[in-house]
């Protein structure tokens, strides 16, 4: 389990919340979690290969058909995610900077109306009075934490920038690793490492196993029920490769009849 949503006793929280300890972990800052790009790769490309495999089987179409198809879609479906990631990552990180720096030019130019945003940010919080007026005037006084604030409480952005190669790579690699399930049994045919008597079925079940876990690891990793995680990752990617089978099998009947 992840130290975000790890339960200890009050005796470890107390032994872990000295006055330097705190400061250590603030003065380190926030730490940036790539688990949503990893999730996000590992279960689209579990879906997406599965569904390529799925509607061949379901078209009937040669073995090696499956291998080409499903090889050419986890490399190129699987760098096109990673790099919308990166672009989408980047992006993010560019209006954080554009935000500061139209506060910054703000405060420059009209820094009453930013006191009243400030105000009116931590009168929402339940400040008043003689004690709302320090606030305003601590956070103000230092123009770093003015904007700190206002992009944290105004905007509602993140303070940190999120790294977009090691976004990318999370989810490319998510993406390749678990993709490549529903098309093992093929390229274990392939290879000459065995050969299963029914390669769909066995990448079927090899596939529902990793969506399970996927799924398993997601709900664990957020403190959440490990069979629904579990069970609802398997869901979305039953679904997707049912789709994807009922299509092939209806166009493979559609071209019987041309």
């Amino acid at each position: 389990m992840n130290r975000i949503t790890r339960k200890y006793s009050r005796e470890v929280y107390r032994a872990t919340h000295t006055p330097a300890q705190i400061a250590r972990r603030l003065q380190r800052g926030p730490e940036s979690v790539y688990l949503k790009d990893f999730i996000y790769g590992a279960i689209d490309g579990a879906v997406t290969t599965f569904a390529v495999v799925a509607g061949v089987a379901g078209a009937r179409l040669p073995a090696g058909v499956v291998i080409v198809l499903g090889l050419a879609n986890l490399l190129a479906d699987g760098f096109s995610m990673a790099a919308s990631n990166f672009l989408g990552t980047r992006a993010e990180n560019e209006l954080r900077r554009k935000a500061r720096e139209r506060e910054l030019d703000e405060i420059a130019k009209y820094p009453e109306g930013e006191v009243e945003e400030i105000r009116q940010i931590f009168a929402r919080k339940g400040f008043e009075g003689k004690l709302l007026e320090e606030v305003v005037e601590v956070i103000t006084a230092d123009r770093r934490r003015w904007v700190d604030t206002m992009i944290q409480e105004e905007l509602g952005l993140p303070l940190e920038d999120h790294d977009p190669w090691r976004a990318a790579l999370a989810t490319f690699a998510a993406f390749c690793l678990v993709g490549l399930i529903p098309i093992a049994p093929y390229l274990a045919a392939w290879c000459g490492l065995g050969t299963a008597a029914h390669p769909f079925l066995l990448g079927a079940s090899l596939t529902a196993v990793a969506f399970l876990v996927v799924g398993g690891a997601k709900a664990r990793f957020l403190d959440q029920p490990l069979a629904r995680g579990a069970l609802e990752t398997l869901a979305v990617g039953g679904l997707a490769a049912a789709i994807a089978y009922a299509v092939g099998v209806l166009l493979a009947e559609t071209a019987a009849l041309l």
